[in-house]
């Protein structure tokens, strides 16, 4: 297989990891998602169009826009399994208590990281994600090639995904690869995680998808 086919067949692969994602935020099933017309517009909406065309463009976008494919959560669904996916007003207001409580809800975590899509910066998640995962895994065996694939994915220079840490944390980390434990990438996940707690976090709490959501707790009560 040449480079260029491997490529796009890896292209191929992300593209349709984002459209399963993305149909369980629009509640729509995986065959649906697969057709064309409808994983053009999720990729559009999720605006990740740009980033399969020429790298992620930075541009800003009026923030409501960008959020359309989930305000769809709080329009009436037609099915009982699409409805089930969308969150309660209820537990919207519990993602704003903490972050920890927003990535611990299986929905709220998805909410989270399409923000952050929109954004341009869901290698935070994902890696904080990857390091959940790697702290949880049974077997030592496996330790070592986790960690490598972690730290060549966002941590070493130049990494494709690379993260923002501090060059303490990174040199720490980097050490840590040599003899890899469930510790290994603890420092840098807390850098990451305080990263998106101060900044991001307080974001998806303003957007309107977010506010939209958690008043109609408040509505209901005044109802």
């Amino acid at each position: 297989m040449s480079i260029t086919a491997g490529k796009l067949f890896k292209g191929i692969a992300a593209s349709q990891e984002r459209i399963q994602q993305a149909g369980l935020i629009f509640g729509i099933d995986a065959p649906l998602m697969a057709q064309p017309h409808l994983a053009s517009s999720v990729e559009s909406d999720l605006g990740l169009e740009n980033a399969e065309n020429g790298g992620r463009h930075r541009r800003k976008r009026r923030l409501g826009k960008r959020l359309g494919f989930l305000r769809r959560w709080n329009e009436p669904c037609g099915r009982n399994d699409m409805h089930s996916l969308r969150p309660t007003a209820e537990e919207a207001v519990q993602w704003g208590e903490s972050l920890d409580k927003l990535l611990a809800h299986r929905y709220g975590l998805i909410a989270f990281k399409g923000f952050l899509r929109t954004e341009f910066s869901d290698e935070n998640i994902e890696f904080w994600l990857a390091c959940e995962d790697y702290r949880k895994t049974k077997s030592n065996s496996k330790l070592t090639s986790k960690a490598k694939k972690i730290f060549e994915e966002f941590i070493d220079t130049h990494a494709p995904r690379e993260v923002n840490l501090d060059s303490h944390t990174r040199e720490v980390t980097t050490n840590n690869i040599l003899s890899p434990n469930r510790s290994t990438f603890d420092l840098a996940q807390k850098r990451i995680f305080g990263l998106m707690e101060k900044d991001s976090y307080p974001r998806f709490l303003r957007s309107e998808f977010f506010v939209d959501l958690s008043s109609r707790k408040q509505m209901n009560g005044l109802a």
